[in-house]
């Protein structure tokens, strides 16, 4: 199935006004939430093709996220991108264990997203 619909979780406006602004541009339906709660909220409305995730946000982390996302059988086959300003290595190999199915660090480069969107379509 091709991918068109997009949740993006960031509790950063700069970062959603950016990412949507930018997948907007290139067709993409996008929907975003500031947190965990409205990121289930938003999945309970509308099942996303894809999921970008940030990392650090208020009280349930992306990485807690992730993993109950994929732990909740009616949204376990979605894809999970960790788009995030956690750099280290040990941060990717936790973010793919929790179930992510690719990892990205900010500041994000256009190309190298639709690269990795692309490779799950």
């Amino acid at each position: 199935m091709a991918i068109t619909k997009v949740l993006i979780v960031d509790d950063s406006k700069t970062e959603l006004m950016f990412l949507t602004e930018l997948l907007q541009k290139n067709g993409y339906t996008v929907r975003s939430a500031e947190n965990a709660d409205e990121a289930f909220k938003r999945l309970s409305e509308e099942k996303p093709h894809l999921i970008l995730m940030d990392v650090v946000m208020p009280g349930q982390n992306g990485f807690q996220l992730t993993r109950a996302i994929n732990r909740t059988p009616e949204y376990s086959e979605i894809p999970i991108i960790m788009c995030t300003s956690k750099s280290l290595e040990t941060d990717r190999v936790w973010g793919m264990r929790q179930g992510a199915k690719d990892y990205i660090t900010k500041p994000v480069d256009a190309a190298e997203l639709f690269a990795k969107i692309k490779a799950l379509d």
